[in-house]
């Protein structure tokens, strides 16, 4: 096992991509917290599914827009686990609506998680980093979106154009720590959130043919590049995005 005696933060883990982070980390042998915010079932029910097969985790509730509420978290992960190794920032939004009637309220709520949301995390467990002087590991799930546009979803698509920045920049200064920071830039997931599109077999189509390889990710795909990022075998590697998205950049343009 890859990740055995690490101490991961997964915010968003209750669902999504998230989820299947969270069960492959625990799955490598790592001691994973569960960030969630709202409904506690989906946490709760993870918790034990991790713990069903001899794993370690807990969840805790956490809006990570709000300062106060990241110390929580990060402080309950502390007194759970005894540290923290491995941040990963997957927790965002989105809202669709074109640039001239987005209001601002929305765009600023999408910046707000998105963007301050990953700063707080990874400042706060980066400071904890450095006290433990044993490195670490900060993987934001980014979006290919860091490079390709998306009319009508200007806020997120500038929230994580700017964490490309932010990560290339936080990684060059908590290098000498030993702490490493890279981006995991999916493109189309098939995950639950995406159900509606898939029923839908016009727009699902039009997706799948901007996709070189014909498919969706699987979130299973997006979390096993997380763990090697994780692991003692990406050591070397920071200031990096990682696309994985089937090739729909390549066909785009974009890179």
């Amino acid at each position: 096992m890859r990740l055995v005696d690490k101490v991961a933060i997964v915010t968003g883990g209750d669902s999504g991509i998230g989820r299947s982070i969270v069960l492959a980390m625990a799955q490598e042998g790592a001691a994973v917290m569960v960030d969630y915010f709202g409904d506690d079932a989906p946490a709760h029910a993870l918790v034990e599914q991790i713990e069903s097969f001899g794993g370690k985790a807990a969840s805790f509730s956490a809006d990570i827009s709000k300062p106060d509420e990241v110390d929580a978290l990060v402080a309950q992960t502390i007194k759970h686990f005894g540290g923290i190794d491995i941040l990963v920032n997957n927790a965002g939004m989105e809202h669709k609506a074109p640039f001239l009637e987005m209001p601002f309220e929305t765009y600023s709520k999408v910046i707000d998680v998105n963007l301050t949301g990953t700063w707080l995390c990874s400042q706060r467990a980066a400071k904890q980093m450095v006290k433990q002087k044993r490195g670490g590991r900060i993987i934001n799930i980014s979006s290919v979106h860091e490079d390709l546009t998306m009319p009508t979803n200007a806020p997120y698509c500038a929230s994580k154009g700017a964490i490309r920045m932010l990560m290339r920049t936080i990684a060059v200064e908590l290098a000498p720590y030993g702490i490493t920071v890279n981006d995991v830039c999916p493109g189309a997931v098939d995950t639950p959130m995406d159900a509606a599109l898939k029923q839908d077999q016009k727009k699902y189509a039009a997706l799948v043919s901007e996709i070189p390889l014909r498919r969706m990710a699987k979130p299973e795909e997006i979390a096993e590049l997380c763990v090697f990022l994780a692991s003692e075998s990406a050591a070397y590697i920071t200031a990096s995005s990682y696309v994985i998205d089937g090739g729909m950049m390549q066909k785009s343009g974009s890179l």
